[in-house]
C-alpha cells in the first residue's frame, strides 16, 4: 500500500501565516487595552504605587491573568510567523526565539501571580512584603524572562535593519530597546509601578509594530 502526501496549498500557507504574524500584532493591543480597562475600572486601584502584575488579585483577578497567558499565546504565534518569514536571513533564528521567550514569560506571570502588597486588593501590606510565596518567585522570573528577551530582541532585530538597509527601523528598534532599559533600571522604587507600565508601552509597542512591518514586507 502506497500513500500520497498533498502538497500544502499556498494559499492557505500564506493564509496561515498572515494569521500568525496578525497575533503578533495583537499583543501589544490586547495587552494595553484589558490592562488600561482594568486601571481605569476597578475601584481602588491606584497604578502611581500598584504595579499592574497586582491586577490578577482580587475578586475580578482572573481577567488579568487571562490577559497575561492570552498575550503570552500571541506572542508565540507572532513568533512562529516571524521564524516562518525570516527564516534564512539575519535574525530569522534568535528574533523569533527570543519573542518566544518572551511568550512563555508572560504565560509563566500569569500562572504564578504576585503576592499581596501595596495595599492590593483591599487589606493587603501597604509596602512589599517581607517574604515572597514560591508563586511570586515565579511570577517575577517570569516577568523578567519577557522584559529582558524583548528588549534583546530589540537589538538583535536592530542589527538586522541595519544589515538589510532599513536604517529608520534599526534606530527605531534600538531607541525601544535603551528606552525600556533606561525606564527600567531608573533609580527611584516609588516610581517603579509606573515605570514598568512605560516599559510595556515600549516593548509591546515595539512588537506590534515589527509584526506589522515583517507581515507587509513578506507581501512584497
Amino acid at each position: 500500500m502506497t500513500s500520497t502526501t498533498m502538497p500544502r496549498s499556498g494559499v492557505t500557507g500564506a493564509l496561515s501565516t498572515r494569521t500568525l504574524l496578525a497575533a503578533g500584532i495583537a499583543t501589544g493591543p490586547l495587552f494595553g487595552v484589558v490592562a488600561t480597562a482594568q486601571v481605569l475600572t476597578r475601584d481602588g486601584f491606584d497604578l502611581s504605587r500598584q504595579p499592574l502584575s497586582l491586577l490578577a488579585l482580587g475578586e475580578h483577578g482572573w481577567i488579568q491573568t487571562a490577559n497575561f497567558v492570552l498575550t503570552g499565546l500571541l506572542a508565540l504565534a507572532g513568533a512562529a510567523g516571524l521564524r516562518r518569514v525570516l527564516r534564512g536571513t539575519v535574525a530569522g533564528t534568535w528574533g523569533p526565539a527570543l519573542v518566544a521567550v518572551f511568550g512563555v514569560g508572560l504565560i509563566v506571570a500569569g500562572a504564578m501571580p504576585s503576592d499581596p502588597s501595596m495595599g492590593w486588593p483591599a487589606g493587603a501590606p501597604e509596602g512589599s512584603p517581607d517574604s515572597l510565596s514560591w508563586h511570586a518567585i515565579g511570577h517575577g522570573v517570569g516577568a523578567m524572562l519577557a522584559f529582558g528577551s524583548l528588549t534583546i530582541a530589540c537589538l538583535v532585530f536592530a542589527r538586522r535593519y541595519l544589515r538589510t538597509g532599513r536604517r529608520g527601523w534599526a534606530v527605531f528598534s534600538l531607541a525601544c530597546a535603551l528606552a525600556t532599559v533606561v525606564v527600567m533600571a531608573w533609580p527611584d522604587q516609588d516610581s517603579i509601578s509606573v515605570r514598568m507600565a512605560l516599559g510595556s508601552v515600549f516593548i509591546f509597542g515595539w512588537l506590534t509594530a515589527v509584526s506589522a512591518h515583517t507581515l507587509t514586507e513578506r507581501n512584497h
